[in-house]
């Protein structure tokens, strides 16, 4: 059941997002998580505690801020089981939730319209939105640089993490993922106050991540022999060549393929909150002067990728379920 609740949610969360009235009236399972989190970043992470302590309280935040949504999340699986097969369309639904196909997509193609529109003023606005860099450092092709670095990573995390984990563990596995990933980006920074606290949340993030980053980084290659003016070759040789340089030994994967699908050199030295952050290129010897029809040229990778991703998961289940039958006859 879990693989067929991950190919629908990928299906219903690619035609319907998440409505925006939904949001307005109840909110989204990420920020429920987020409310949590930092409930327990404020009772738990004190300044005057020392480091060796912090380490230890975030990993009970940690095990607190997984375990209640997979909790969750394993009682409604196992609620809707019992009503199978309708159940199976509210799970569906539930899982949905839990992806960023649709709302991934309209975000960065918002900075692409800016730039076209608005020009830089713009475009850093719509960017700013998306990463966390320093928007005013950035110029138009930094603008374009960092949508579609935005856009190769948050595939990643955002879609294939979670579908991966929701085929794993199903309404439970695809929670926990969200809730760990959700973690990271909150308290997972190398920061005084977090740096100790948080670190159990950045490497849970890490560990999880690999198999989703790896498989994210093929589908691209993959959706790069579908679209025309990408180069699957360069994608797949500077993946292999630059992935594992990148600081993130997740992030690096569908950048680099990105990059060279593109002809493109991403990452590089960047700017968070005043600090240059010294990064490996992804892509080295490519175009660093990106524009906003580079980012419409990712965006058509990504929308490939993505139905690959969506008729893998359709593949596994129709074979699941043709194994049922045949092992129930």
């Amino acid at each position: 059941m879990s693989i067929l609740i991950a190919f629908l949610s990928l299906a219903v969360e690619r035609t319907l997002g998440y409505p925006d009235w939904l949001f307005n009236a109840i909110g989204h399972p990420v920020t429920w998580i987020g409310r949590l989190i930092s409930f327990l970043d404020r009772s738990l992470n004190r300044a005057t505690d020392s480091d060796e302590l912090r380490r230890r309280r975030g990993v009970q935040a940690l095990l607190v801020i997984v375990l209640v949504p997979a909790l969750i999340g394993l009682t409604l699986h196992v609620l809707l089981w019992l009503i199978f097969p309708t159940g199976l369309i509210f799970a569906a639904i539930l899982g949905s939730s839990l992806l960023s196909q649709k709302s991934l997509a309209e975000h960065v193609e918002d900075v692409a319209d800016a730039l076209e529109t608005g020009g830089l003023t713009l475009g850093r606005i719509a960017v700013s939105r998306i990463v966390g860099r320093d928007p005013e450092k950035l110029d138009k092709a930094g603008v374009a640089r960092a949508a579609i670095e935005s856009l190769a990573e948050n595939f990643s995390d955002g879609i294939v993490a979670p579908a991966l984990w929701t085929g794993i563990g199903g309404l439970a596995g695809g929670a926990a993922y969200k809730a760990a990933n959700t973690a990271d980006s909150m308290i997972g920074h190398r920061t005084p106050k977090h740096e100790a606290f948080g670190r159990a949340a950045a490497l849970f993030d890490d560990r999880i991540n690999l198999p989703a980053s790896r498989l994210t980084g093929l589908l691209i290659v993959l959706a790069a022999f579908l679209v025309k003016g990408a180069d699957p070759r360069n994608a797949w040789q500077v993946m292999r060549r630059d992935a594992r340089k990148h600081r993130s030994p997740n992030a690096g994967w569908p950048e680099a393929a990105m990059a060279g699908a593109l002809g493109l050199s991403l990452a590089g030295p960047r700017s968070y909150g005043g600090e240059i952050v010294e990064d490996a290129f992804m892509g080295e010897g490519g175009r660093r002067e990106a524009e906003s029809t580079d980012i419409r040229q990712a965006l058509k990778l990504y929308r490939v990728a993505d139905w690959l991703l969506i008729g893998l998961f359709g593949i596994l289940s129709a074979l699941i379920i043709y194994l049922t039958i045949s092992i129930a006859g």
